[in-house]
């Protein structure tokens, strides 16, 4: 039975087989804004900002669809009226920021169709605080954070470097630097590990939405340069491979091109599959569920393990069930640990007001409109801002952490 347990838990650590080992090759992907899924996260973390705003206790769970010249919201919310009234400007102004000015998908001419309703009296009631009971979490669930020393922002490399090629390519674009350039973008980067640290890049994916009368070598010329920016001096070399447009053109992209929703990239948003995810999407959610807050705060906590020198990597597992506010389970593991996980498992929840749906908002100050900008590019491995966004990837328990060794 012993061994059986001890099975499982080695299974379960190296569920994303590659970082059980020592050299290997990996890969992870992003997308940019302009991607058609990442355009319905924006317009639901629009949504969840103007609530938000209105009303810091507001309610949010909202989804999107986009298509061609159609922008459709649907889901619940609780908050001050009006909110709902003044959401197809806000939605409007976030298409118009990423880009979308195109005959298949215009931020002005699409169609905005929003069936917000009210949300469900038996949710609230088990989420809501009342008498001796404290705020329950807002679903069931399991929630992962990961962190890892192998890049200054302690995530994976590969997915580090995926999201800045696009964020580089992104701001070229605005700033008109790259006029030639269209807002829907794809970019996938492998990378070769030696002794468990990334050393080069075996091949470069980057497929970018242009304008009509480029050619792929016209794409190729405008987009390696930025690339190489992005990437470790020495990374790429004369075995790397590229791939850029491998289908030729791409003239037509965006909602235009590929229908998009709410919540389909989960892994662009983590860890690039670099760590066990529990399935949950963050994008159009209000802080009260934890298939957001507390992935955050399971981040939250990893970034600071490995801030703070005590392993390579952390993974952090946090269980809930809904209506409930303790957590049903707290787990650590670690890749060249310095502390027994068994005492992080204690201590950690203690940090953080043990870890329940309230406590983590008001530690990380969740109940402020600053989700928008956490819709592409990746929710971690990002600076905090002086307003609170990203308050999860803050380092400010290492020191405490580091006392416990």
């Amino acid at each position: 039975m012993l061994l059986g347990l001890v099975a499982v838990r080695a299974a379960f650590v190296h569920g994303a087989a590659p970082l059980s080992r020592s050299s290997y090759i990996f890969t992870s992907e992003s997308v940019s804004e302009g991607h058609p899924d990442k355009v319905a996260d924006r317009i639901s973390d629009t949504v969840v900002d103007a609530f938000l705003q209105a009303d810091p206790y507001a309610r949010v769970a909202c989804e999107t669809m986009v298509t061609t010249n159609r922008i459709i919201l649907a889901g619940e919310v609780r908050g001050p009226a009006g909110v709902v009234e003044s959401l197809e400007d806000k939605v409007r102004a976030a298409v118009k920021d990423i880009g979308y000015e195109q005959e298949g998908f215009h931020w002005k001419h699409a169609e905005y169709a929003c069936y917000l309703h009210s949300q469900s009296a038996d949710i609230a009631m088990g989420v809501d605080a009342s008498g001796n009971k404290d705020e329950g979490a807002g679903d069931q669930g399991i929630m992962f954070g990961y962190a890892t020393n192998e890049t200054p922002e302690l995530m994976p490399a590969t997915l580090q470097y995926s999201q800045n090629i696009l964020s580089v390519l992104a701001k070229a674009r605005k700033s008109g630097e790259e006029s030639g350039l269209e807002p829907d973008a794809k970019s996938q980067v492998t990378l070769q590990y030696e002794n468990g640290k990334p050393v080069r890049a075996t091949s470069i994916v980057l497929s970018t939405q242009h304008k009509d009368g480029l050619t792929p070598a016209d794409v190729s010329d405008i987009v390696r340069p930025y690339i190489v920016s992005v990437l470790p001096e020495g990374f790429i070399d004369a075995a790397t491979e590229w791939h850029v447009n491998p289908t030729g053109n791409f003239v037509i992209g965006g909602p235009d091109g590929d229908c998009g929703l709410t919540g389909r990239k989960i892994i662009v948003d983590t860890y690039g599959g670099a760590a066990p995810h529990g399935g949950g999407a963050f994008s159009g959610k209000d802080p009260t569920k934890v298939d957001r807050s507390a992935a955050y705060m399971a981040r939250y906590l990893a970034k600071n393990v490995v801030a703070a020198g005590l392993a390579d990597k952390c993974v952090i597992q946090i269980g809930y069930a809904i209506g409930v506010s303790k957590p049903l389970s707290f787990y650590v593991d670690l890749t060249n640990g310095q502390i027994d996980p068994a005492k992080l498992e204690k201590a950690l929840p203690e940090l953080v007001g043990g870890a329940t749906p309230r406590a983590i908002r008001e530690h990380l100050k969740l109940n402020r409109p600053v989700y928008a900008r956490t819709s592409a590019y990746g929710h971690f491995g990002r600076t905090p801002d002086a307003d609170g966004g990203f308050s999860w990837e803050k380092t400010d328990l290492a020191d405490a952490l580091r006392g416990l060794a």
